[in-house]
């Protein structure tokens, strides 16, 4: 199985290790397409002309320090993937207490895709940064598009033969979009919040509850021996660990939605 994973705004402000060493990433034959986006977020950081990067990364007055931050990565100390990103997502996925069992499985099995590196192990070492996957970086262009001409072919090779579960956000999602037989093989998941409203019982996505269930489903996954290979096995295993899963099974060579009905955290 693998999982693929946003990234998550809320990241560790810093590392303590060594700088950056791009082939030690996951996937090295994406390399050079890390290079070329680490270059280009380098220069425009390093331009002397704040109020365009700060228009190009989307950032408010109050997080302009993160160009300073971007303009050092080269040199800037690391820490794993795992240990960076602190949002909804990974406070309820709480990577340093799964078990041991649970956390090999984490490293071998879960992706994190950035706008800035592609996808990257959680155990991947990779400076704090800020750059979306929905930035257009000059001269690159979009990071969405970009990225997705450079994971065409090793997703596929990294996808293996086994069961793809993406719960990665709309902006991720267009750095890789599974196609044809692998596609059939995945698994995408939308949490729906239930609830009553003035008598009516009513279903809504609501950010908080997306990202802090897909956590969960991740951890309760990685701690389960249950080794799905489909994702009809998939809603089977989230039956048995108590979920509410509603799925129905799409037309060959498109991925499955799967919906988690959730009525509290």
């Amino acid at each position: 199985m693998l999982v693929l994973l946003p990234p998550s705004e809320g990241k560790a402000v810093t590392g303590s290790g060594a700088p950056l060493a791009l082939d030690g990433l996951v996937l090295p034959e994406l390399g050079p397409a890390r290079t070329r986006v680490l270059a280009a977020l380098v220069a425009l950081c390093t331009s002397g002309d704040e109020d365009r990067a700060a228009a190009v990364l989307g950032l408010s007055p109050g997080l302009r320090g993160e160009i300073a931050r971007n303009a050092v990565l080269r040199t800037a100390p690391t820490l794993p993937a795992g240990e960076l990103y602190t949002g909804v997502l990974y406070d309820a996925l709480e990577l340093s207490t799964l078990s041991p069992e649970a956390y090999a499985r984490a490293e071998r099995s879960l992706l994190v895709f950035s706008g800035l590196w592609g996808p990257v192990r959680i155990s991947d070492r990779i400076p704090p940064y800020r750059c979306s996957g929905g930035v257009k970086l000059p001269p690159l262009g979009p990071l969405g598009s970009y990225w997705r001409k450079e994971t065409a072919e090793a997703m596929p090779r990294a996808a293996g033969g086994g069961l793809v579960l993406d719960l990665r956000s709309s902006a991720y999602a267009a750095l890789w979009r599974p196609q044809g037989e692998v596609a059939g093989r995945t698994a995408m998941v939308r949490v729906l919040h239930e609830r009553e409203v003035r008598g009516v019982l009513t279903r809504t996505v609501v950010s908080h509850f997306n990202k802090a269930t897909k956590g969960r489903i991740v951890r309760e996954l990685l701690e389960s021996s249950a080794e799905p290979g489909s994702p009809a096995e998939l809603v089977d295993v989230l039956r048995e660990l108590k979920y509410t899963v509603e799925a129905e099974a799409p037309a060959a060579g498109k991925a499955w939605t799967l919906d988690v009905v959730v009525s509290e955290l």
